[in-house]
């Protein structure tokens, strides 16, 4: 069913529209390349992922700061997979890792189909907890910035999602009305629970088909978003 009265769709990026797994792993394995680290990707991977997010989760919630994150993911995941890393080791690999994350640029199936599709009726919106330095090149490198309004990134409004403020803040600088836009994004706590807090309407973006409130509307794969929108 289409929704009605919506002037503005604001839209999370990683993971989302931009494939951080994917991306990820390439970058880890010209990262290990680089310097000479003889692990399996795979396998660090299927460690690294978890930890991440819950690396993130700390993060959203102040009780942990970029730097801590940035190192702690790393040497979590290495000690999962029983490889003992020099501190400096890790800081480069930590720094070598932004350097490199944005050289790959995939993005979800059908992305650049439905903004295209989306941008002719509708204001395009980021809000986004990822680091200010990087986000703006996944969107450059990706070649969807154009399709964006607005960015509206944690870092610039010092709280992170769930916190209404950034969501108020990304409201405003769109010049739009909470009862005109819409949140699509992943994470059902950051994004989902976060904006309808503010009294915005969702979609969630269940690409890994999460056992979730059956009252939000959801969808599998970006190309949903033409039955609502």
């Amino acid at each position: 069913m289409k929704i009605d009265n919506i002037t503005d769709i604001f839209f999370d990026l990683d993971h989302t529209l931009w494939d951080f797994d994917k991306n990820s792993g390439l970058a880890f394995e010209k990262i290990f390349n680089i310097n000479n680290i003889k692990v399996d990707t795979t396998q660090f991977l299927s460690y690294y992922e978890p930890i991440n997010l819950e690396y993130w989760k700390l993060y959203r919630e102040e009780k942990i700061d970029k730097a801590s994150l940035r190192f702690g993911r790393l040497n979590d995941a290495f000690l999962a997979v029983n490889q003992v890393i020099d501190k400096e080791l890790i800081f480069k690999l930590s720094e070598d890792y932004i350097t490199h994350l944005t050289t790959f640029n995939h993005l979800f199936d059908n992305t650049i189909d439905v903004l295209e599709y989306l941008s002719v009726k509708y204001n395009l919106h980021i809000i986004t907890n990822g680091f200010a330095e990087v986000q703006q090149k996944k969107l450059t490198y990706s070649k969807i910035d154009h399709y964006f309004k607005t960015v509206t990134n944690s870092e610039q409004v010092g709280v992170k999602k769930p916190n209404p403020k950034i969501f108020n803040f990304a409201i405003d600088i769109a010049k739009t009305h909470v009862k005109k836009s819409i949140m699509v994004g992943d994470n059902f706590e950051a994004d989902i629970l976060g904006a309808r807090n503010i009294g915005m309407d969702v979609i969630f973006f269940n690409v890994k088909a999460e056992s979730t409130d059956n009252s939000v509307k959801q969808i599998d794969n970006l190309i949903g978003l033409k039955n609502y929108l």
